[in-house]
């Protein structure tokens, strides 16, 4: 397990992260305390992470999953992380070499839209997802960590 600020300062782009609040899974007969258990404990894909300014904390960003009905999307969910949250966090897979990030965004600001398996299959979604600023990037190995505010760093 990781902490918060690990995941921010080392979690490349792309990464599937678990987080949760440390109690057992409720029986499925217990449903309140199943849904108010799923909500502090699940997996996403780190797609932004934001640097501090004054007195607000840097944050990242969870991909949690895209909800709607033959093939349209009604809603993204999403769940915001402080980097000093005492919720503990692990890294269960980061984006393998030759992956394509579909980013949107410049210089500090960056938000990975679709992480693909190859160029052609990027290129597919960027086709049919048409977003201001939108390109492609191959991840490399190393894959470089790069903190908003910060020079790249090697993860």
């Amino acid at each position: 397990m990781h902490t918060a600020r690990h995941i921010y300062e080392t979690a490349p782009l792309g990464s599937l992260i678990a987080y949760a609040n440390g109690e057992p899974r409720p029986p499925e007969r217990f449903k309140r305390k199943l849904r108010a258990w799923e909500n502090e404990n699940g997996t996403g894909r780190l797609v932004e992470r934001q640097a501090g300014f004054g007195s607000s904390l840097a944050t990242f960003t969870l991909h949690l999953g895209d909800f709607g009905s033959e093939g349209v999307i009604i809603m993204v969910v999403r769940r915001l992380f402080s980097a000093d949250s005492a919720k503990p966090f692990e890294i269960l897979e980061t984006p393998k070499l030759g992956m394509v990030r579909v980013l949107t965004g410049h210089g500090e600001r960056e938000e990975l839209r679709f992480l693909a398996n190859d160029m052609a299959q990027a290129e597919r979604w960027m086709a049919d997802n048409r977003y201001s600023g939108i390109r492609a990037e191959i991840v490399p190995n190393p894959d470089p960590v790069v903190l908003p505010g910060v020079a790249a760093r090697a993860a």
